[in-house]
């Protein structure tokens, strides 16, 4: 689980500034909306907030998605694939396809138990200024009530699921196959 954590940590050095990008050319943050756009508008520190800072909004709150969806995904993964393993009679089905049906719903389960720190992650980088996480959530809440946390579930769930299927069932289908072949090492033994 650190080793999965590390990487979603390293992959949001470039995620985060995308990410923020993407969703206020999708939020029309600007009248000219475009994402590069937007890019520039960073780039030339328009809203006074710091370029790294502007490309950076949201860091804490992404990080703070990302590891409690690692940590349920991939656990959730593996047992998956033990209780699938247990039941002899389905010992015919291709490792793909037992991959790919595990990740979609440990993929699922991630997105939808994660979906409140994803729109507090989204909230924070299309904020107009600069608010601390408890000072928007307790906002939000007062505002638009408690199920606003969970805005957006349904399609958040279907495309990491769709996207759990595809990633894992390709791991376990090449993975499988890659363990048939026997390295020069092996052919010595």
């Amino acid at each position: 689980m650190i080793s999965a954590s590390m990487g979603e940590i390293a992959a949001c050095f470039v995620r985060v500034p995308a990410e923020v990008i993407k969703q206020r050319t999708q939020a029309s943050h600007l009248g000219n909306n475009t994402s590069w756009s937007n890019f520039i508008h960073i780039i030339k520190n328009n809203s006074n907030e710091g370029i790294i800072r502007g490309l950076y909004r949201g860091w804490n709150t992404t990080i703070m998605r990302e590891i409690p969806f690692t940590i349920i995904q991939f656990p959730l993964y593996e047992w998956l694939k033990v209780q699938w393993q247990q039941n002899k009679g389905l010992n015919f089905i291709p490792d793909g396809f037992k991959g790919a049906s595990c990740g979609m719903i440990a993929g699922g389960v991630a997105a939808a138990m994660t979906t409140p720190l994803d729109v507090i992650k989204t909230r924070i980088m299309l904020h107009k200024d600069r608010i601390s996480v408890a000072k928007l959530v307790k906002h939000m809440i007062h505002e638009e009530g408690a199920k606003v946390l969970f805005n957006g579930i349904v399609p958040r769930t279907c495309w990491i699921s769709c996207g759990g299927a595809i990633f894992l069932g390709c791991y376990e289908l090449v993975h499988t196959e890659l363990m048939k072949i026997k390295s020069p090492q092996d052919k010595l033994n």
